[in-house]
């Protein structure tokens, strides 16, 4: 398990980290009591996702999600963490025009105090993640299944599985890297490609379902701990089982409030 001192503490150290062959690992995280939590456990990156509407308010799509929403959410992540905070910008808050995006990514990092933010895109976002970076704002990128294209991409699905849309997929990452990404996620892309484009790369990718090559993993933190049940795709991996133990200690109060055994006298005050 990483400790705090082990942790990186800027996002040039990931660099570092694949230099040197030491795996990432990233969750996401919507608030600061999971925040220390992660944290505690071991977690040198935490994303705070446009995810968090489908998470949390049972939305189909992350494309509800808006710059408020994210703000608010990144700013309790941030005070219950010393980890790295990533911060996704969500939907047509940066595919408008270049100056759009360095008005509402600067709003995340002066609003939230956070690492960074991440963008979905590759060739249409190179001259954004340039004028981000350029402005001292550290950007993440996002290729292979983006969610807020998802609509135009056909669904959820696995994206490079020809070789077209691979070597694309190839072209864009490196032009991500040379706009100055400091990481690019990888998301539902087949492993064999996923192994190419970090052997291409100098800065680190993080996988989601791109298999064991990449630098790092992210996972959403709901689904590893076994919270969202109904979501079961082939890459992910349930480390608890929350939702059965949440289920179980709700039953348990249930009966002891309905039966009187609960409060007992040594949960009051004289």
């Amino acid at each position: 398990m990483t400790t705090a001192d082990e942790r990186p503490r800027s996002v040039l150290e990931l660099v570092a980290m694949k230099a040197a062959g030491r795996r990432i690992v990233m969750l996401t995280c919507y608030d600061a009591l999971f925040a220390r939590l992660l944290s505690d456990g071991g977690a040198d990156l935490l994303l705070v996702g446009d995810s968090v509407n489908q998470v949390l308010a049972g939305r189909d799509s992350t494309l509800s999600a808006t710059l408020d929403q994210m703000i608010y959410h990144a700013s309790s992540v941030r005070r219950g963490t010393d980890a790295l905070v990533i911060v996704d910008l969500p939907f047509l808050t940066y595919q408008v025009s270049v100056e759009e995006a360095i008005r509402n990514a600067g709003r995340v990092m002066q609003e939230t105090s956070a690492d960074g933010v991440k963008l979905e895109g590759g060739r249409a976002m190179a001259d954004t993640v340039r004028a981000l970076v350029d402005r001292g704002i550290p950007v993440m990128g996002h290729l292979g299944l983006t969610p807020q294209s998802v609509h135009a991409l056909g669904g959820y699905r696995v994206q490079g599985r020809d070789a077209q849309t691979a070597e694309r997929l190839l072209q864009d990452a490196k032009l991500l890297e040379d706009a100055g990404a400091f990481s690019i996620v990888l998301e539902l892309v087949p492993r064999a490609l996923a192994q190419q484009v970090t052997a291409a790369l100098r800065v680190p990718t993080i996988g989601i379902g791109a298999g064991e090559h990449c630098d790092g993993q992210v996972l959403v933190l709901h689904d590893m701990l076994g919270l969202n049940e109904g979501f079961t795709p082939k890459f992910l991996k349930r480390y608890g089982e929350l939702a059965t133990a949440t289920r179980e200690a709700v039953a348990a109060y249930a009966r002891e409030v309905r039966s009187g055994e609960y409060p007992g006298p040594e949960h009051g005050f004289e």
